[in-house]
């Protein structure tokens, strides 16, 4: 399933030295070097792997801990518990998450966090994915010191931006940032060329915040002397804009009450969307209009956000979601999950699809015998899947041994 082009039937895939696709196509059509190993994988689809576009890897083993309705009282209580949790357990936690999305056929994140352990946790493991690393601050006063503290730990994390691994900003979100924060967070991204990654447009306080100073996020700010952040009325997007964080490498999380103009400025802007249709229902019980943003050739991907909301993460599930908001079909609800996903990462020249050059992140998930091997990959789901490559390399099934077949190291093909 190469999702550039229609489902071949006894397809096949060559991966080079290198870890890349060297060719892919019809079997027979297909080269068989004499050095290379080869398997055969009956009654499977071998499609790109998944791209995750919003997860919270360091927050993997806290399912079930925080379990408020209101959402100020889930993030007053989810700080509490990340409290309690040493440097070394969030490492762990992000290294447990990662493997579990490679179980689950996710070959590519996009994370946010503000403990650095999960961009340490990616390049420890060879995966491939951004975290981006966040910073808070909603007093206009807290800007200098946030920022002076924030430029040191992105020096820090910076090492571990190697090979696969991308280092981001994080501006948290309109009832945590001020503008002035916003500004100078932009202004680094900019000066570096780095990615960036907001929650924004995600529940009706943040809205009324900035809209007339009022809900549960105003009332917060007035406990803690807070001047009110704008004085005529503003949505979150245009307020994002209004301090020069939109943008082709801005990628807006959850986004959730926008408007037809919030649209028309994330479009204008060139920035994605990262839409977690489940975590939407769990926090907000509310569904963002995908069709808003498809229909103005918005780059959208999936993502889980965190177990703490939605336990398991399963990609698989959210694109089920999304797809009936969306009006999608089987092809578009897979395209979605893989160069969909890409595209919103800037990743597509990469990943995302089966086509010579590109990486060899693959999957291989159980169909058995079918027609409708798109509608029997979204059937099957993350359960299915059986093999995960990254790079050309094993990170899922098979006994990771040398000799085994399963393995495809570089040099070998696979033919499903």
């Amino acid at each position: 399933m190469p999702v550039s082009s229609p489902p071949v039937a006894d397809g096949a895939i060559l991966i080079d030295e290198q870890g890349h696709i060297a060719e892919a196509g019809p079997d027979d059509q297909v080269s068989r070097p004499t050095e290379s190993l080869h398997r055969h994988l009956d009654g499977a689809a071998l499609m790109p792997g998944l791209v995750n576009t919003h997860t919270h890897l360091e927050l993997t083993g806290f399912a079930g801990q925080v379990e408020d309705d209101d959402f100020r009282a889930w993030i007053n209580h989810l700080i509490r518990v990340k409290a309690a949790r040493s440097d070394e357990a969030f490492f762990v936690a992000a290294q447990d998450g990662i493997r579990a999305g490679w179980r689950s056929g996710v070959t590519t994140v996009c994370d946010t966090g503000s403990t650095g352990q999960v961009i340490a946790a990616l390049h420890t493991l060879g995966a491939s994915g951004a975290a981006h690393h966040e910073v808070f601050g909603a007093h206009p006063d807290e800007c200098v010191p946030a920022m002076k503290a924030y430029s040191c730990d992105l020096d820090r994390l910076a090492r571990h931006a190697t090979g696969r691994v991308q280092l981001g900003l994080s501006p948290h979100a309109p009832y945590t940032v001020s503008g002035a924060l916003y500004r100078a967070a932009s202004d680094l991204a900019r000066s570096h060329g780095a990615p960036m990654a907001v929650h924004v447009a995600v529940g009706a306080d943040e809205s009324a915040l900035l809209r007339d100073f009022t809900g549960t996020f105003a009332d917060a700010w007035r406990e803690r002397a807070i001047p009110r952040p704008s004085h005529d009325a503003v949505s979150p997007i245009a307020w994002l804009e209004r301090h020069g964080v939109l943008g082709p490498r801005t990628l807006c999380i959850h986004v959730i009450h926008a408007t037809d103009a919030d649209a028309e400025l994330i479009a204008r802007n060139r920035c994605a969307v990262a839409h977690c249709p489940r975590s939407n229902r769990r926090h907000h019980a509310a569904d963002a209009r995908v069709r808003r943003f498809l229909d103005r050739g918005i780059r959208l991907g999936l993502g889980t956000d965190s177990e703490v909301s939605v336990a398991p993460p399963d990609l698989f599930a959210e694109a089920r979601a999304a797809r009936l908001l969306a009006g999608w079909d089987a092809a578009a609800t897979v395209r979605a999950l893989t160069v969909g996903g890409a595209e919103a990462l800037g990743l597509d020249s990469t990943i995302g699809t089966l086509e010579k050059g590109k990486w060899a992140d693959l999957i291989a998930v159980g169909v058995g015998e079918t027609t409708d091997p798109e509608e029997a990959v979204l059937s099957a789901g993350g359960g299915g899947v059986f093999g995960t490559w990254l790079g050309g390399r094993l990170v899922h099934g098979g006994s990771r041994d040398d000799d085994d077949p399963l393995n495809p190291r570089p040099g070998r093909d696979i033919r499903a």
